[in-house]
């Protein structure tokens, strides 16, 4: 105890002050990142670590990952978002579970309870990690920006908002240079596909390039 005490010591406005410019800060920056990221847990994310985990856009968990809000077993409550992150991971009854009773779950528990998307064996867990980032990477990455800002938009607004920002998100996303590429490639692809010749450019741009003004 004597070793924690000097980390929360001071005033009250000195204790505050120092979750906001340290614990809060990481957490704000980890969710306001426009890349998307994923926490591979490998062993025990309890109180913060749980918290950081659900700061992350998706969860991937080894059969050897255990997972726990632990902060009323200590008398404290999460001092880093922990009651805004849970919810909109696990959903309310879950999240008022773990962070009312303190218990620890397994790997396939929290894959039940939604906190993780896929559990692998322990020695699987990074190669299917870097398989994913991987997989993710493939795509355009001006969409992965505009979709990821989207769904975070899309937990504190309503519908009209959002359908506005996604009108206004996805005409910048048509013009773009990395849409005509994508669709070239994909038409590319589909040629390949049917087993006709490669032709080295499509009339993709064709398509969904605007007419110049008169």
């Amino acid at each position: 105890m004597t070793a924690i005490k000097p980390c929360f010591a001071g005033t009250p406005a000195e204790i505050i002050e120092r979750y906001r410019r340290t614990l809060q800060k990481l957490a704000k920056a980890l969710f306001g990142s426009e890349v998307p990221i994923i926490a591979a847990v490998n062993g025990p994310a309890m109180g913060a670590g749980l918290d950081l985990a659900c700061m992350c856009d998706m969860r991937i968990a080894s059969d050897k990952a255990r997972f726990s809000e632990t902060f009323v077993k200590l008398g404290l409550i999460s001092g880093i978002g922990g009651a805004w992150f849970l919810p909109r991971v696990m959903g309310h009854s879950r999240a008022t579970e773990m962070a009312f009773s303190g218990r620890v779950i397994d790997a396939q528990a929290a894959l039940r309870y939604g906190l993780v998307s896929e559990v692998v064996a322990d020695d699987e867990l990074l190669d299917r990690t870097h398989a994913l980032a991987a997989e993710i990477a493939a795509n355009s990455g001006l969409a992965l920006r505009y979709t990821k800002r989207l769904l975070r938009l899309s937990e504190r607004s309503e519908l009209s908002s959002s359908l506005e920002a996604t009108a206004a998100l996805q005409t910048l996303a048509h013009l773009s240079e990395e849409h005509q590429d994508s669709v070239e490639r994909y038409l590319e692809a589909a040629r390949k596909d049917k087993g006709l010749p490669q032709t080295g450019e499509t009339r993709g741009r064709n398509l969904v390039r605007p007419k110049a003004s008169a």
